[in-house]
């Protein structure tokens, strides 16, 4: 049995049993009690013209090279190939055919060049008479609207693809059973814009996963997969990450407000156990969820965290070194932040705001927790290793971690540990089992089997 060798430099713990899911080299581990001791260019041709546009020195900007338009080209065919994030459900020959129209950085042209291909499927959506066919087209065509707005909506034709992407997506949606809930629900003169579902058959009170989506996915995205679980009995309710989508707020270190007030929301609905509420997070919704472990602990029966921002990502020296030019990430991620971050137009103003969202600056770390399941890799180039060693180290209550020792961000890889099997295998099981009645009235460690 291998250990997790890069699980080091913290305090004495019992460990409990370790698991290997299957013959390969992925860890699950059990942990005990932890004692908290401790507008015209989507895309820059290379990363001299970034550091430009972002205020970083020309001789950082050399150490750090940005995919080309072409390098774009080539790895998101590749990706499609695999079924691999960010095109996840979209046909390799659709990308193609894509990615032959698109010839220069501009985001405007992505945007259409995307959303020319999309649109057939629309109209074919709406022209057939089978209920199947219907859902079935009307999904492609939003997975390519989808795609024509990522990694956010930051230019006109953008911000058209991403409007089109949720018609889509409400259309397919329009005649599912049980149906998806569009909710609105005010919120400091704007209104918050949320998915929820919840299973048909019931004898009380559901059980529901509150999931928040990341930097470039949406809670389209959340909704998708979670709608996996409602025949198991579990409703969802899926939101934006403040600073995308239909977000009322951008991200701020007061942004979590947002969550408390659809927490207030949720115990209102008596057809939701509000005791039975497991919040969910993918990476930058991961930092979500990990705060909400924290502020909001008293109502949440746990939270799991895919590789959650925690106090290093938000440093200068992870911005410079790792973010910017980052492979792992198909392209403009730090220009991505612009338009999500409050009150962020300059390089020096984005790492400015990045600091105060660090929870060890916030002085949350060390303060009691929710329940968790924390699950990253090793080889993640996004959010560093060490903040998973931060959110295990500190709290009160025990923790379960999925550590990936050959996996990227959010624990997968390019082939056996993928998103989806990551959700099957580990993320679901794990929810299922805090979700239960018993597990809502028993106290002790939480456990993944």
């Amino acid at each position: 049995m291998k250990s997790c060798k890069r699980l080091r430099n913290m305090p004495a713990w019992r460990p409990g049993p370790l698991v290997r899911p299957d013959a390969g080299a992925t860890l699950l581990i059990r942990l005990r009690k932890w004692a908290g001791s401790r507008e015209k260019q989507m895309k820059l041709t290379n990363t001299f013209a970034l550091a430009m546009l972002l205020g970083a020195t020309a001789a950082h900007a050399q150490t750090v090279p940005d995919r080309t338009i072409e390098e774009i080209k080539v790895e998101a065919q590749a990706r499609a190939e695999r079924g691999a994030y960010p095109l996840i459900g979209l046909d390799p020959a659709d990308v193609r055919e894509a990615l032959a129209n698109i010839k220069t950085p501009d985001r405007d042209e992505w945007a259409a060049a995307w959303s020319e291909v999309a649109q057939r499927y629309y109209k074919a959506a709406e022209a057939s008479q089978s209920p199947q066919e219907k859902r079935k087209n009307f999904l492609r065509a939003w997975r390519l609207y989808y795609f024509g707005q990522w990694p956010v909506a930051a230019s006109e034709g953008k911000k058209a693809a991403y409007s089109k992407a949720l018609d889509a997506f409400l259309r397919a949606n329009e005649a599912i059973s049980p149906p998806l809930e569009v909710v609105r629900i005010p919120f400091e003169g704007k209104e918050i814009v949320g998915y929820l579902r919840l299973p048909s058959s019931a004898d009380g009170p559901v059980p529901l996963v509150f999931a928040i989506s990341g930097l470039d996915s949406r809670k389209e995205n959340m909704a998708d997969t979670y709608g996996a679980l409602v025949d198991r009995g579990i409703g969802f309710f899926t939101l934006d990450s403040p600073g995308t989508g239909q977000s009322p707020v951008q991200a701020s270190p007061t942004a979590d407000r947002v969550f408390s007030r659809v927490l207030d929301y949720l115990a209102g609905r008596k057809e939701i156990d509000p005791k039975r509420i497991v919040v969910h997070g993918v990476s930058f919704g991961g930092y979500w969820a990990a705060k909400l472990a924290i502020t909001e602990r008293a109502r949440i029966r746990g939270i799991v965290a895919q590789s959650p921002p925690v106090a290093d990502f938000f440093s200068v020296h992870h911005i410079r070194t790792s973010l910017m030019g980052n492979r792992e990430y198909l392209f403009d991620q730090v220009p991505a932040f612009f338009g999500v971050l409050e009150g962020v137009t300059s390089m020096p103003e984005l790492e400015k705001v990045m600091a105060t969202l660090s929870l060890r600056a916030q002085g949350l770390l060390g303060k009691p927790t929710a329940p968790m399941l924390v699950i990253a890799g090793v080889k993640d180039t996004q959010v560093p290793i060490s903040d998973m060693h931060l959110l295990l180290d500190n709290g009160d209550v025990p923790k379960d971690a999925w550590i990936n020792p050959n996996g990227g961000h959010l624990g997968r890889e390019s082939s056996g540990w993928t998103d989806p099997v990551i959700f099957e295998k580990i993320i679901a099981p794990w929810e299922l089992k805090m979700l239960s009645p018993q597990a809502a009235s028993a106290s002790g460690q939480p456990s993944v089997r």
